[in-house]
């Protein structure tokens, strides 16, 4: 793990890079870095993240307790620390609200067509979970069906959150989501969509393994083609750390339906 100061400068650098994109406005998002199995590093509250400096982040415990720093913690820490118990390999986080994405999740529509072949690779699909107020653990629980199988999801009139293996990862995958939302909204205006078809699904599924940058311990659901199953991405981190071959399947699984959603996501 990076030290406590390299996280506290990777902070401020992204969280700065999220406001020169658009992702935030004025005081809005949050991110945070797991700097060890007992405490985060996270961003404070009402500070706009375009202008952090390293000495304004605090450390809590898993609990959110603060322990060091002299501001207020992000008063959605209750997000990060579920994602950090339910996903051991998860080691950053970032939140934030990227116009296209969150247009998405406001009008209750998921980013769950198979319509790009980076972004399957990368994310499976992107999911858009029910509303739950900010700040209250009403928001964890409408994310805890999602965590363990995806690494992008969409909070319904609210935003996005993404997180990898390291701040980088998950900056990256917020950039993915906008970018893909951006594509998404293309083809609706268009009037057609061509999603990927099953066969080329399978093909994706098997070159995953081998795709730079993937890492994620998380499943990441695909929509097949057909509309009759999902392929499923097994779990690619071993004991060795290294990535196991991927083989799809067809299963049924449970489904949800987020609120606004016509389509079924898999949970």
């Amino acid at each position: 793990m990076p030290s406590e100061h390299q996280s506290r400068r990777e902070i401020v650098q992204f969280g700065r890079m999220l406001h020169e994109r658009g992702f935030i406005a004025a005081t809005d998002g949050n991110l945070s870095i797991r700097l060890d199995e007992r405490r985060i590093l996270i961003t404070p509250t009402g500070m706009s993240k375009g202008a952090m400096r390293p000495g304004d982040l605090m450390v809590a415990d898993l609990d959110g307790l603060r322990l060091k720093g002299k501001r207020e913690v992000t008063s959605e820490i209750g997000m990060h620390l579920l994602i950090y118990r339910m996903r051991p390999d998860v080691q950053a986080i970032v939140h934030a609200h990227p116009r296209t994405a969150t247009g998405f999740a406001a009008a209750g529509i998921a980013l769950n067509q198979p319509l790009v072949c980076e972004v399957v690779i990368g994310l499976g699909q992107i999911p858009l979970a029910p509303y739950g107020t900010p700040g209250t653990p009403e928001l964890a629980r409408t994310l805890e069906p999602l965590i363990p199988d995806y690494d992008a999801i969409l909070m319904a009139n609210h935003g996005v959150v993404t997180y990898g293996n390291d701040l980088r990862s998950a900056y990256m995958k917020m950039e993915t989501v906008e970018h893909f939302a951006q594509i998404t909204l293309v083809t609706r205006m268009l009037g057609q969509q061509q999603p990927l078809a099953h066969a080329d699904l399978e093909k994706l599924v098997e070159v995953r393994s081998r795709y730079a940058g993937v890492n994620s311990a998380a499943r990441m659901p695909l929509h097949s083609a057909n509309g009759n199953g999902a392929l499923e991405f097994p779990s690619q981190l071993p004991t060795n750390g290294k990535a196991a071959p991927q083989r799809a399947t067809l299963r049924p699984r449970a489904t949800l339906r987020p609120r606004g959603s016509a389509i079924p996501l898999e949970n």
